[in-house]
């Protein structure tokens, strides 16, 4: 009985919990999936699940050798995978978690052009503003946007995305043009809770970065929500320049301190430091890295 097969229903039965479902993504019956398990303890001579009439949950031991078979088999997959295709004709699904804004805007644009040079590739896109988990929900990749908080995961930098401060033209009437990133005070802002710190705006005055402690009513955890409440008079916002771009165009907002803009953040691709890519999912990074349309100079 090859070990792979072996390797390959535990780490299925562990990550789904299920002998059933394991059975049903290996084509073969739970029966055979469950003597694979079994001969792969006792080859191993430890026992690496724990069942019972309802359950099935890792042993230790269990738990430190789904870690460490993990990478072999997506390594595995990876050589047939490029033996297969010769690096020629990718096939296969990628799962994918972005900012929902973002990635109706940018990246699908973006995809699609991959997409067309790619047709035997599947690509599962999930949009959300949170920040997926990405080994617990099975994704192949983020994409990110801002500070890169989780060590655990590998980064691939796809290009800056600078911050915008802006509002209405209609709120500016109302309530006076701040003269000074400290003049926001006194104004009603917008406040992010992606942010870790929603109230601390920071600036570049005099070539050294300040801190701004902005107030606000709102609070909002999409920044496309954030950019429509700015261009409807609400208050001032601070944005992503993807999501008020075209608005910056049409004169429906107006930038305020351009001059004083801080380093832009980063919009990265993450993925799992212990699992080796395969050649499509690299393909795809290595795509949206080299697309100029997916991160462009947003300046006026």
């Amino acid at each position: 009985m090859d070990k792979i097969d072996r390797m390959r229903a535990f780490a299925l039965v562990a990550k789904n919990a299920s002998f059933t479902t394991a059975a049903k993504r290996m084509g073969r019956s739970a029966r055979l999936v469950s003597k694979y398990v079994a001969d792969l303890e006792n080859a191993l001579g430890v026992q690496l699940l724990n069942r019972t009439t309802r359950s099935v949950s890792l042993t230790d031991a269990g738990a430190t050798y789904l870690t460490l078979c993990e990478p072999l088999l997506d390594g595995f997959d990876e050589l047939e995978e490029r033996v297969r295709n010769e690096q020629v004709s990718l096939r296969g699904v990628i799962h994918i978690s972005a900012p929902t804004g973002f990635g109706v805007t940018r990246l699908v644009p973006s995809l699609t052009k991959f997409s067309e040079a790619h047709p035997h590739v599947e690509l599962d896109l999930r949009f959300s503003d949170r920040r997926a988990s990405i080994v617990e929900e099975g994704l192949d990749l983020a994409i990110r946007i801002g500070p890169m908080r989780d060590s655990s995961l590998k980064i691939r930098q796809l290009g800056p995305m600078a911050l915008v401060v802006c509002a209405s033209p209609a709120y500016l009437e109302r309530a006076g043009r701040p003269s000074h990133p400290r003049s926001l005070t006194t104004h009603e802002c917008i406040l992010d809770s992606n942010m870790a710190e929603p109230t601390m705006w920071r600036f570049d005055i005099g070539g050294r970065e300040e801190t701004v402690q902005v107030n606000g009513r709102f609070r909002m955890d999409a920044p496309a929500a954030s950019a429509r409440l700015a261009r409807q008079g609400a208050a001032i916002a601070r944005c992503p320049a993807y999501t008020v771009a075209d608005c910056l165009k049409t004169g429906e907002l107006v930038e305020l301190f351009a001059e004083n803009r801080i380093a832009p953040y980063v919009v990265a691709a993450l993925f799992p430091q212990n699992r080796r890519l395969t050649t499509r999912v690299r393909a795809l990074i290595d795509h949206l890295a080299s697309d100029p349309e997916l991160c462009p100079d947003d300046r006026r």
